[in-house]
């Protein structure tokens, strides 16, 4: 087998080493499950500006926004201002079959983008992202997912459920019509709202050290946050997938079931995200008027934490 191959028109290389550092793949597991799912990955991404999680042999994972160097003049991009850097950027459109095969090249493991669509200021839609403790069995991950679809349902809204490829679930909502303020806003009252229903299990603590052996719901992804793409592989050994799960069939999945060796054999040319996705839905006055009064999660432990450490340093000026 060739370690370089030609596909559409895209020079593919080094296809058959090592991905990175302890994947346990190789890159052409990357490129192959890329293309393989590019009907259905590129209508996630079409439009959206990419934010991509890269890796090398030798070297830790790292995130990029901005347009690799020496991208071909067909690769196209929208410049968008980066907080980080304090500067502005050019993040790729990843509209078509050669620019994910370029980026696959490239080592682009995972494919994060925004609700809004370029040009477009209102979200299409919202996600609750359940991330469990560490060490907690799967099983109460799935108890917070159908909290969450207890309150959505309570809320006259309806989403669906996929594997964040990582170690919890991503509950996604479509939405239009609202501001990316009032969908954030939204998402914060959500997850309030999945927490009363059983605060043993679920929790909106955006300090760790808070949450205890609970899930979070967290809802800081909406708004102007970011996704994983369904389809998208991880930065994690074997490569693990974000993958479409029936809200009937939680009870069977684990983390790391599907990856990008077995997604293609799992899903054959079915595209059950798409299937499952419900149609854009109005946000409820109420919920959003609710979130609206529900401070944002990392304001509010960034003012905690000033409020922390300027008590400490009062009490250690009084001994």
């Amino acid at each position: 087998m060739a370690t370089e191959e030609e596909r559409d028109g895209v020079r593919l290389t080094s296809l058959d080493s090592p991905l990175g550092d302890g994947l346990e793949v190789t890159k052409r597991d990357l490129v192959d499950h890329l293309d393989a799912f590019a009907d259905r990955l590129l209508p996630l991404l079409a439009e959206r500006p990419l934010t991509i999680k890269r890796v090398r042999p030798g070297a830790a994972p790292f995130i990029q926004r901005d347009v690799p160097k020496g991208a071909p003049e067909w690769v196209r991009t929208v410049p968008t201002w980066s907080d980080r850097a304090r500067r502005e950027v050019h993040q790729v459109l990843c509209d078509d079959r050669r620019t994910l095969l370029w980026l696959a090249n490239q080592r682009a493991v995972e494919y994060h983008v925004p609700f809004s669509r370029v040009g477009e200021e209102q979200p299409t839609g919202l996600v609750l992202d359940l991330d469990p403790p560490d060490g907690a069995d799967f099983a109460v991950v799935v108890q917070a997912a159908r909290l969450a679809r207890q309150a959505l349902t309570g809320s006259g809204l309806s989403g669906a459920v996929k594997t964040s490829g990582s170690t919890g679930l991503h509950v996604v909502v479509p939405v239009h019509g609202s501001s990316p303020e009032d969908v954030a806003a939204a998402t914060r009252a959500l997850a309030a709202r999945t927490e009363r229903l059983d605060p043993a299990v679920a929790t909106t603590a955006y300090v760790l050290t808070e949450r205890g052996d609970r899930v979070f719901v967290d809802s800081t992804r909406s708004g102007r946050g970011t996704i994983a793409a369904a389809y998208s592989p991880r930065v994690r050994p074997g490569l693990p997938v974000s993958a479409p799960v029936g809200w009937d069939a939680l009870d069977d999945v684990r983390p790391g079931d599907v990856t990008v060796r077995t997604a293609a054999e799992r899903f054959e040319d079915a595209d059950p995200w798409a299937a499952a996705l419900p149609e854009p839905q109005l946000l409820p006055d109420d919920l959003v008027a609710e979130g609206h009064t529900i401070p944002i999660a990392r304001v509010q432990a960034m003012h905690e934490g000033r409020r922390r450490a300027a008590r400490a340093r009062a009490a250690e000026g009084g001994e």
